[in-house]
């Protein structure tokens, strides 16, 4: 399966679109990242000549580097709305991957998407759950959907959120409501009061091997999940998050 796997998490920024925020953002997801695949963890920024594209790098030990920093906070000043970071791993061919934050002024929202192609990313379901778990933990986003980047054309609902591999919303879902689903997993969160509430639920479709829309077998889970949840009414329209 050579087509990239795409990891979506749209949520709204809730303080203003400060570089430096963003960045800090974007490395504390760096961990679960290498847990995915070493190659997930070295990032540079991109740049309009291939010299440009191996020039700065965004993250050193501590968080974001001085150089990155600097660098976009030069080339977004005149931005408003959207301000947009866009990172890679350096790598070529199957072993590439990128990262983009398409940061939005509240009320409107939010994305950061990682772009990884198989040879970068992990052939396994727990690193990628922690990953997901991470964003939701990080960014309270209002859908995580991960998925191979055709699986668009071979979803159901073209104005909905796709399952794929894995899909996170943010409400209480039981296996009696999806039964197709392969795993309902639980997030946890806390009230006001700091008592722990379920938050959201992870839903995923194939739990003993990668996602790969080229299985029909796949696709035909995910798209049961799809409808499954459509007449229950529990898989928003876009427009709705």
């Amino acid at each position: 399966m050579k087509r990239p796997y795409e990891l979506t998490t749209i949520f709204r920024q809730p303080g203003p679109l400060h570089v430096p925020a963003m960045l800090t953002e974007l490395h504390s997801i760096r961990q679960e990242l290498k847990a995915c695949s070493p190659l997930l963890d070295e990032w540079l920024l991109k740049g309009n000549t291939k010299d440009e594209a191996y020039r700065y790098e965004v993250f050193d030990s501590t968080g974001p580097t001085t150089a990155a920093i600097a660098v976009l906070t030069e080339s977004l000043k005149t931005a408003v709305d959207p301000k947009i970071v866009s990172m890679w791993n350096g790598k070529e061919g199957p072993e590439g991957a990128s990262l983009q934050y398409v940061g939005r002024v509240t009320p409107e929202t939010s994305m950061i998407s990682l772009r990884a192609k198989p040879g970068a990313f992990s052939m396994t379901a727990e690193p990628v759950l922690r990953l997901v778990l991470k964003n939701v933990n990080l960014l309270a986003p209002s859908v995580v959907t991960l998925e191979t980047a055709s699986y668009f054309d071979r979803k159901v609902f073209k104005d909905r959120p796709g399952v794929g591999w894995m899909l996170y919303l943010p409400q209480v879902l039981v296996a009696q409501q999806v039964p197709e689903a392969r795993a309902l997993l639980p997030v946890i969160g806390q009230d006001e009061k700091g008592k722990d509430m379920q938050i959201g639920t992870i839903v995923v479709s194939v739990t003993d091997e990668p996602f790969s829309d080229e299985n029909p077998e796949h696709v035909k889970i995910a798209n049961a999940i799809e409808i499954r949840m459509v007449d229950q009414d529990l898989l928003p329209r876009f427009t709705d998050l």
